[in-house]
């Protein structure tokens, strides 16, 4: 187990069994970041366990539920006045997914180990050998629709953006035209690009599924990324990493996905947009192709998902669009239907309606 880690969150040198499998996820070539969130989630459920003086090894499930009320509960920065899950009482329902990852991995590895039986966390999905039953989640996952800006955000946005300096613009550019994501975003290199095709390479180890694709961008990109390129050779002509920091501290060294962050929310917040995110340009293309009728199964591949399923979750159509997909594909079945009730010699097969 990297000393960090262990030095971070103490309670897992006191669990060998814990530090043994975070030791097996990093010498996997787990991320660091995987690993911190892994050990955090993990540690602060053997945290749980030893105030309330259970066994890890032999948790229950009711066990686990102890931790999960916990976190249900816990005092959250979203404030204190609260009536749903999810609007502030505890973590939010998406926190909550995370930290039980690492709690149920941790339990497939003591199962696969013949050190327990049985997983205690459960996964809402059939249990081998046991037709018909479910061995369902202890916190039921939400699956909420993305934000998408309208056209009058996306301008107001655009408009403080065009005062960026040149990466800014580029990398706002990039982030929504291919649909990257943040840590595919600033981990592009300079070798990445395929200028003469207005293509580039997206590495597997920088993508969230591991599989490496090419996307393309537009023309108007291209024109912002010849600019850009001018630019950077006046602070680095050698390879690497694409877009560089020119701060005194940071000069030529790789941005990071912090340092974008940081330059997302000060503009989202100056354009009076405090919803809009790193991911909400992914959001944006994804469901812009959409709206151009691009097929389910090319949104996937452009974007990088294992499966469809993930996609669905970023198409998020208006509903203006959807009625207008309504009553266009709805049409003759409801003159039909409508014909039905006022067309003469239809009510009651022709007779007499006081009968």
């Amino acid at each position: 187990m990297p000393e960090s880690v262990e030095s971070r969150w103490p309670v897992l040198g006191r669990h060998d069994r814990a530090a043994e499998w975070l030791r097996i996820w990093t010498n996997l070539g787990r991320s660091p970041r995987t690993i911190d969130a892994y050990a955090r989630g993990l540690a602060e459920y053997l945290q749980v366990c030893e105030r309330e003086g259970i066994d890890p090894l032999t948790a229950t499930r009711a066990h686990v539920a102890v931790f999960v009320r916990e976190l249900t509960s816990r005092p959250s920065r979203g404030g204190p006045n609260v009536v749903a899950l999810d609007s502030g009482a505890g973590l939010a329902n998406a926190t909550l997914q995370q930290r039980l990852v690492p709690v149920r991995l941790f339990y497939d590895f003591l199962v696969e180990e013949g050190v327990r039986e049985s997983n205690p966390v459960g996964r809402d999905r059939y249990t081998p050998g046991q037709s018909g039953r479910r061995a369902s989640a202890l916190v039921p996952r939400m699956v909420k629709l993305p934000w998408i800006p309208s056209e009058a955000d996306w301008l107001r946005l655009l408009a403080v953006f065009a005062e960026e300096p040149i990466r800014n613009r580029v990398m706002l550019a990039l982030a929504y035209d291919p649909a990257l994501r943040r840590e595919e975003l600033c981990s592009l290199r300079s070798d990445d690009l395929d200028p003469a095709h207005r293509t580039l390479r997206v590495r597997a180890e920088t993508t969230k599924t591991r599989h490496e694709r090419v996307v393309p961008y537009s023309a108007p990109t291209g024109v912002l990324l010849s600019e850009y390129l001018q630019h950077r050779a006046t602070l680095s002509r050698a390879r690497g990493g694409l877009f560089l920091s020119e701060s005194r501290r940071n000069h030529a060294q790789p941005v990071t996905l912090w340092t974008w962050s940081k330059v997302v929310r000060r503009i989202a917040l100056a354009a009076n947009l405090p919803r809009f995110s790193t991911h909400t340009t992914r959001h944006l293309c994804l469901t812009d192709l959409a709206r151009m009728g691009w097929e389910l199964h090319a949104i996937a591949t452009f974007a990088g998902h294992r499966s469809t399923d993930s996609t669905l979750q970023y198409i998020h159509l208006s509903g203006r669009e959807l009625s207008a997909k309504l009553n266009s594909s709805m049409a003759q079945i409801h003159a039909w239907r409508i014909g039905m009730l006022t067309g003469p010699g239809t009510a009651g097969g022709g007779q007499d309606a006081s009968v």
